[in-house]
């Protein structure tokens, strides 16, 4: 079967998105494209397919780090390079694995050779492979912290430094950053975001015959990937031909002082950190012209760009939905008049982007002559076409059968009627949540794990490739074996069994699972209010430190998920902004369906240790279909998980003067602590998850004296 690509010009719809990454490939220093949408939207086939649409590169013979012949890097490695004529070979685009090892990604150096014969054998990684071309990352909002601080380093500095205890490798690394994610998974950190030069939001097509065409192209592909390929030969000919002729023609695009005082006065309006916006639109706005066809900067190219530059960058609250506010926008680019032409008095009219440079149609039939949607190569501005019938931040709607969609049950069923939601309180500042020991879970930001960055606490035998080298307990252990190996000079003999791991301590993320009490007696507003903002704080918390933040909720005859383990900030607010109240109080339930979230959540990630918040009055009025008495399945429930060692808190909300002290007995099932509902405010259930280390190792009785 052959390996060839899907053709960019071949997909359907999807018009910003190829916009994107046609402007990149016009103008690499626009920095790159990070495509949001939803899974199935094409975003992975059409990056794959962008490299097929840029120009060869000369290189050096021989080079493993792709030096250019006419200006070769002088650090590089493989160098130094003499001058003479190079070979050309294609533009590489190099996918990094979201599970990469830090190794894999900047390259290796073998530390044996390094210290005994003071060899720098380096072997190099991945951003060596993507120098001078594209570095893909598929699902990068999942990339682990420190890879995410090697591309920082490397994006910023278009370069790689690998240092292994005094020995130090330095090459180029300037690359094409695009990244794919599916925001229902989690955010990017700002850092990270603001690195990448344009974004796009990406949804499936709502129109079917769009639909349509794309399943019947899907196929075509798969049946034969040569042969369809080949029927799209001319539509990729033509468009790599309009690359080509745009990044001759990026050089003589005059970007006018109007322009820039309307990319400036965008920049400002929408109150972006920082300078890199302003640059970041200039050169979108030139490429823009440049594809056009045209030399002068018009006020469409700058709106454009600011579509596609501005919407990850403005300052917005994390619960909002991202975009730009288009009305706004056209306020402030019309508040400047459009300059006089000076050097193109006849400027030639803007080819419409579904037409090839020479204004003929760009196949608008297709290869097959099939009449479906966007046969060309065409990329109509943004803002058009048939995704936009749902606003790019907003979630589709699931269907009521939908797994996505929890089934809510009946008013008969819940056992009285069912209450209007109530609105979260205004998020707020948490502090530092943490579960007691020490984990080894995956980097992030909360409680004390052996992980792969930190300080140094000791050093092992290697499991497997070494990579943090201790260099005193390996020099102490080759030490009292150099008279034996026969050592004559001054360098020590060093063997691979005397090499030495440095165990390393840091911080991991975990996972904290609120289980809410929704039932009639928890439906007073101003304590659901408070409970919600609690949840969002923990969880806008929870995606700056690197964690997963879990929702399960019970009320009439049920307990459900309301919110999947997630760091999504966005999918977090719209979940919870909808819960409802009232109806009967099965705690068991809940217990359960926590129990059972854990133990899921064990399989996919077992070294990411959970902590539990469970939010009640401790009344337990209904078994729900397991049956039973509610009260014994709920002590059944709650030993079940202190026999796991799950640390937990529950949080009393019983109210009146009359205190039956449910909640107290339920953690002490639980083998975790009570509070009184007295001290619940926002800031109080922040800091009682904080307080965990001590609550986990306190008798609850005791607890619940003192917080009374």
């Amino acid at each position: 079967m052959s390996s060839a690509n899907f053709p960019f010009s071949a997909v359907v719809g999807q018009d910003d998105l190829r916009l994107a990454l046609l402007l990149n490939a016009v103008s690499p220093a626009v920095g790159g494209v990070l495509v949001r949408g939803e899974k199935g939207t094409a975003k992975s086939t059409a990056v794959r397919a962008l490299s097929a649409l840029l120009p060869q590169v000369d290189v050096v013979p021989g080079c493993r780090f792709s030096c250019a012949p006419a200006a070769p890097d002088p650090a590089c490695p493989d160098g130094p390079h003499e001058p003479g004529p190079g070979g050309a070979r294609p533009a590489r685009m190099v996918e990094l694995p979201v599970g990469a090892s830090e190794d894999r990604l900047v390259g290796a150096l073998d530390i044996e050779r390094a210290l005994a014969e003071g060899v720098k054998a380096f072997e190099p990684g991945l951003l060596a492979d993507a120098h001078r071309g594209i570095l893909y990352v598929d699902e990068v909002n999942l990339l682990h912290d420190h890879l995410v601080d090697v591309l920082l380093d490397a994006a910023a500095m278009g370069a790689s430094y690998v240092e292994r205890e005094g020995v130090s490798v330095r090459h180029a690394a300037r690359f094409l950053l695009v990244g794919t994610m599916n925001p229902e998974e989690g955010e990017l950190r700002p850092q990270l975001l603001d690195r990448f030069g344009l974004t796009v939001e990406v949804a499936a097509s709502r129109e079917p015959a769009q639909r349509v065409e794309v399943v019947r192209r899907r196929l075509a592909y798969e049946d034969d990937p040569a042969g369809f390929a080949a029927r799209w030969s001319g539509d990729e000919s033509e468009v790599r031909a309009r690359v080509v002729a745009a990044r001759a023609l990026l050089p003589q695009v005059r970007l006018g002082d109007t322009a820039l005082l309307r990319i400036a006065a965008a920049c400002a309006g929408f109150e972006v950190d920082g300078m890199r916006a302003d640059i970041v639109m200039a050169r979108t706005a030139t490429a823009l012209a440049a594809w056009a066809g045209r030399t002068v900067v018009l006020k469409e190219d700058v709106r454009q760009a600011a579509l596609l530059a501005l919407p990850h960058r403005r300052r917005r609250n994390p619960f909002d939905a991202p975009g730009l506010d288009e009305g706004k926008l056209d306020e402030i680019l019309d508040q400047f008049p459009d300059e006089e032409p000076e050097n193109d008095p006849d400027p030639e009219p803007e080819p419409d982007p579904g037409t090839d440079p020479d204004g003929g149609p760009q196949n608008p039939q297709g290869p097959d002559g099939d009449g479906g949607p966007d046969g060309g190569g065409g990329v109509p501005p943004q803002g058009s076409g048939p995704q936009d019938a749902q606003s790019p931040g907003e979630p589709a709607e699931a269907p009521a059968d939908s797994p996505e969609a929890p089934r809510q049950p009946s008013a008969q069923e819940a056992g009285g009627p069912e209450q209007a939601a109530v609105r979260a309180a205004e998020p707020f500042r948490t502090k530092m949540l943490s579960v007691p020991g020490l984990g080894e879970g995956a980097a992030g930001r909360r409680s004390r794990a052996r992980t792969a960055h930190g300080r140094t606490t000791g050093a092992q035998r290697p499991r497997g490739q070494l990579t943090k080298l201790h260099l005193a307990a390996t020099v102490h252990a080759a030490a009292p074996h150099q008279k034996a190996r026969g050592r004559a000079g001054r360098g020590l003999v060093i063997r691979k069994d005397d090499l030495r791991q440095a165990v390393r301590e840091g911080r991991e993320g975990n996972l904290v699972l609120f289980v809410v009490d929704a039932s009639g007696s928890m439906a007073a507003r101003q304590r659901m209010s408070a409970v919600k903002g609690a949840v969002l704080s923990l969880l806008l918390d929870a995606y700056q430190r690197r964690d997963k933040v879990g929702l399960v909720t019970f009320r009439g005859a049920a307990a459900e998920l309301a919110l999947p383990p997630t760091s999504s900030v966005d999918a977090a607010a719209a979940r919870l902004e909808k819960l409802p109240t009232g109806g009967r109080t099965p705690l068991g339930a809940g217990l359960l369906k926590a129990h059972e979230v854990l133990r899921i959540e064990r399989l996919r990630d077992p070294s990411r240790r959970p902590l539990l918040v469970v939010v009640t009055d401790g009344r337990a009025t209904s078994a729900g279909a397991v049956g039973g008495d509610p009260r014994e399945l709920t002590a059944r429930s709650a030993r079940l998980l202190a026999a796991e060692g799950i640390a937990s808190v529950v949080v009393d909300c019983e109210s009146g003067p009359v205190r039956l002290g449910l909640a107290g007995a339920l953690a002490a099932d639980l083998g975790g602590a009570a509070v009184t509902l007295d001290g619940l405010r926002a800031d109080s259930l922040a800091g009682l998850v904080k307080d965990v280390r001590t609550a986990v190792t306190t008798p609850a009785s005791h607890t619940t004296r003192r917080a009374a």
